[in-house]
């Protein structure tokens, strides 16, 4: 069993960074994919962004991949999200997801709010 503890949530201003961790009970980085989706309200969960064990990563356009930025630190056993010059409309809970071990892992999200 992994659990998956978000962190680094709150609210930032339109224009600002803000910088999301993920936390696994276990080191599981060497061999785990990693990802991040979101969920604002009303709407469908959407995924951000993925990080592969070999290092690569994929974003959900080329939007998002010129302002969010996804890597893990296997040293610290953490995942990160990178979020810079946010918009309002990236508000929305933040979910960290882990594929290891044949087995797909959520953790139960941290809220990111865009406002003035």
């Amino acid at each position: 069993q992994v659990q998956l503890v978000e962190s680094g949530g709150g609210v930032v201003q339109p224009g600002g960074s803000l910088r999301l961790s993920c936390a696994p009970s276990r080191n599981i980085f060497e061999t785990a994919t990693m990802a991040w989706h979101r969920q604002a309200s009303g709407k469908e969960r959407e995924w951000v962004a993925t990080i592969y064990p070999s290092g690569n990563t994929n974003y959900k356009d080329d939007t998002m991949k010129g302002r969010f930025t996804i890597s893990r630190d296997n040293a610290k056993n953490t995942v990160y999200l990178q979020m810079n010059r946010v918009k309002p409309d990236d508000t929305a809970v933040y979910y960290c997801r882990s594929n290891w071990a044949d087995q797909e892992y959520w953790g139960k999200g941290v809220l990111v709010t865009v406002s003035s």
